[in-house]
């Protein structure tokens, strides 16, 4: 190869950087900081109307029923409850600020791993956020029972008028019990969706940003997060099936914002 076609080889590939930044240099985005004077946004996720018809899914078992058929409500059959709402709150919902690039550090994982639980054929929690990194994927079911663990990224979420792409970041047979650890990368997108491909019927979904200011709304639909730095901010909600709303908010120092998100089945 001549010199002259090896230097517009090299200027291609570094325009390509810069054009498309890796997975690293997307996450180096964030900088941790001591955060002086934070504050908080707390709020509520409600759902109003009636729920759509297939809101919860009725799937019948036809694998291991022995450890996953445990429901004496549903017996032979799994109960899959895609919009869970008591009592006005939408449960099951992702919370975040969009595109926050400096403030508190991470937190320790409960027990210092992120874990992604299989058990009673379920996977548990049904919705977590997660940081970046390695994950403990771990088979609690005991021997005979084979999960094959699916994660997809989510892309095209927030494109209302473009479908959602899923692209697999890992998909493979767990047969026995006991612990793997596997690295979640996102590309593109912090949605993340998963599945066990032995069982049809288990599903649950992560979130895995680039900064910690993402939470799960509790029971109650109720969430809160902190440790926010005083400015002006995008706050978004997501739920899988209804996608994602925002609003935008200023956070004072040493002070709390609001923001309730109300979801329904209207087109």
């Amino acid at each position: 190869m001549g010199a002259g076609n090896l230097r517009r080889l090299l200027i291609v590939g570094v325009s390509v950087m810069l054009v498309f930044p890796t997975v690293g240099q997307a996450a180096a985005k964030y900088k941790e900081v001591e955060v002086s004077d934070g504050g908080s946004v707390t709020g509520k996720v409600s759902f109003e109307g009636a729920l759509p018809e297939d809101a919860v899914d009725l799937i019948t078992i036809t694998k291991n029923p022995e450890v996953c058929d445990k429901d004496p409500d549903h017996p032979g059959a799994r109960e899959v409850v895609w919009v869970d709402v008591e009592d006005g709150a939408l449960r099951g919902v992702f919370v975040f600020i969009d595109k926050i690039q400096e403030g508190k550090k991470w937190p320790e994982p409960e027990g210092g791993n992120y874990v992604i639980l299989q058990k009673g054929c379920r996977f548990r929690p049904w919705a977590q956020v997660i940081r970046r990194g390695p994950i403990v994927i771990r088979h609690s079911d005991g021997e005979g029972v084979l999960h094959n663990i699916n994660t997809r990224e989510l892309i095209g979420v927030e494109k209302k008028k473009k479908k959602v792409v899923k692209r697999t970041m890992f998909n493979f047979g767990q047969p026995d019990p006991g612990d793997i650890m596997e690295e979640i990368k996102p590309r593109r997108s912090a949605y993340i969706a998963i599945n066990c491909e032995a069982h049809n019927f288990m599903f649950g979904y992560m979130m895995a940003p680039t900064h910690p200011y993402a939470v799960v709304v509790a029971e109650d639909g109720t969430y809160s997060i902190d440790g926010i730095p005083p400015g002006k901010y995008t706050v978004k909600a997501w739920h899988p099936r209804f996608g994602v709303q925002k609003t935008k908010l200023e956070v004072p120092a040493n002070g709390a914002a609001s923001a309730d998100f109300t979801f329904s089945n209207k087109k």
